[in-house]
Parts: C-alpha cells; structure tokens; sequence
C-alpha cells in the first residue's frame, strides 16, 4: 500500500500523448511471440507509470517487457 501527492478520489497523474495507443509487446526480447496489447495508462507526471492492457486481458508494467507501437 502506499500514498502518492498526485493520486486520489480527484486527482490522477495528467496522461501523455501514448495514451490508448496499440502496440506489439514481447517478453524477454523475444521478438518471435509477440502480443498486442493496448497503452491505458501513460503518466506524464509522477509517479510516471505505464500500464499495458494485453489482449488476453493481463495487465502489466511497461517495465516488465519490451514494446513498440503499431
């Protein structure tokens, strides 16, 4: 659990322009067996988070792979 200054009931981190964007994900720079998936969240400011959606409906940091728009 944590508390963040730019997150609450009101208030959330202002997006940036890649913002429900669709890109080709992979894992472990494993070009061969990627994965679309959809931006849905792109902080601007912090705490500077990026959520993929996959397609498969996972959710993960953009830190824990590899993409590229499409």
């Amino acid at each position: 659990m944590g508390v963040h200054k730019n997150i609450g009931k009101d208030k959330f981190p202002k997006q940036g322009d890649w913002l429900n964007r669709e890109v080709s994900v992979c894992f472990n720079y494993d070009t061969s067996e990627m994965i679309n998936g959809v931006i849905v969240r792109d902080d601007n400011e912090s705490p500077f988070t990026t959520l993929i959606q996959l397609e498969d409906g996972r959710i993960l940091n953009a830190t824990e792979c590899q993409y590229s728009t499409k």
